[in-house]
């Protein structure tokens, strides 16, 4: 049930609109605030869906109002209520994060039409945060060694600046995880996180899909499309592998690094993007750029802070605890109760060679709990995860 808080003055509007909200919906429950002090009182004592509250008002005003909850529960939405006189001031409250206003006396269709919008807009900000919730979680970086504690430092000092950051080291060791944490603890974590795996896309078509291309542009371009830097405005761009890009396409990079503009295949019309780059390599670039196959200014351009992630035969510390989150993780993942490891079994996976890294951990714990028994034993690891 959605709850509807009325801050109006006027008995008569306040009777009104709590009349045509309470017949509206029976999902609707509505209370009813005679002035913007009693209504902040309320508002901080409880929790609510949606305010409909009145810009002029004794002891405080609407706006006053506005601007207090939104510092303690920035996601309620507001509808302001607004006479003659007040249309230039309830503009300006959306401004300071109103959701719409409407005006006096109410139309009823618009009144109705407003609070579903606000109510589902609500809704959907909730829906986020949770998704955000998740995505953090799956992202979580786990390790107490001094390598990992290194990373998670230099992150926490980077990580509110614009820097480019190169991120490098093995397949599996977790790269990608590094640039979604630099990602969400930076000024941007509200705006897109765009991955592009270079590797993946054939060179005739990442610039394509890097910058987009207009219509005509090559065979199969049949209408304009918008490439990754597009969608990645006002937020971070992840390019993985980037070792693996063209030479072509490295010049398209450095050009975007360098004016903060991108133009799609097939024009020279400049679009202009606020774009944070970080990257990731397996590959040596230094090597890489001796033979020819990578552009040394873009390097220079991409590596204003490098980080390189261990692998995981140089943080052995920290597989009992990688082995404690990943049994947790699967059990949750798959509905069942968390299995434990015998002290054993867990040394005995320390002295294991880790080649694919955490990910090839990962794998080894799964196919450890879904064939082993009810503790993994140092036989079970003898016999499901043999190297």
């Amino acid at each position: 049930m959605s709850k509807i808080l009325v801050v109006e003055d006027e008995a008569a509007i306040r009777r009104v609109l709590v009349k045509i909200l309470s017949e509206e919906s029976d999902t609707y429950s509505v209370e009813e605030a005679e002035d913007g002090l009693k209504g902040l009182e309320i508002l901080k004592k409880d929790d609510f869906d949606l305010v409909l509250c009145d810009i002029k008002m004794p002891k405080m005003d609407g706006v006053e109002v506005l601007e207090a909850v939104k510092k303690l529960k920035p996601e309620i939405p507001f509808i302001m209520i607004s006479g003659h006189g007040d249309l230039d001031t309830a503009v300006n409250t959306m401004r300071l994060g109103a959701f719409d206003y409407i005006s006096k006396p109410p139309d009823l269709n618009r009144l109705l039409t407003t609070v579903r919008n606000a109510l589902d807009r609500k809704e959907l900000v909730v829906e986020n945060k949770i998704l955000k919730k998740k995505v953090s979680k799956n992202y979580e970086m786990v390790g107490e060694s001094d390598a990992i504690n290194s990373i998670k430092e230099i992150i926490e000092k980077v990580a509110p600046t614009d820097a480019r950051v190169l991120i490098t080291g093995g397949n599996g060791t977790g790269k990608e995880l590094v640039a979604h944490w630099v990602h969400e603890k930076s000024q941007r974590s509200s705006a897109p996180f765009i991955e592009v795996n270079c590797a993946a896309i054939p060179s005739e078509l990442i610039e394509s899909e890097l910058f987009g291309h207009v219509k005509g542009a090559f065979t199969s371009a049949v209408k304009d499309r918008a490439g990754k830097f597009e969608a990645a405005n006002k937020g971070t761009i992840f390019l993985d592998e980037i070792g693996d890009m063209s030479l072509s396409a490295q010049a398209k990079v450095l050009r975007a690094l360098q004016e903060n503009k991108i133009s799609r295949v097939g024009t020279d019309k400049d679009i202009k993007v606020d774009v944070r780059v970080l990257a990731a390599t397996n590959k040596n670039l230094k090597k890489e750029i001796e033979e020819g196959r990578f552009r040394e200014d873009l390097y220079h351009r991409l590596a204003v802070i490098l980080i390189k992630v261990p692998a995981l035969n140089d943080r052995r510390d920290d597989i009992p605890i990688l082995i404690e989150h990943f049994s947790k993780k699967i059990a949750s993942e798959q509905g069942n109760t968390t299995k434990t490891f015998s002290n054993k079994a867990i040394d005995l996976l320390k002295g294991y060679d880790w080649t694919g890294n955490i990910r090839e951990l990962r794998n080894v714990v799964e196919r450890l709990i879904i064939l082993g028994g009810a503790e993994v034993s140092e036989d079970d690891v003898k016999l499901f995860a043999s190297k």
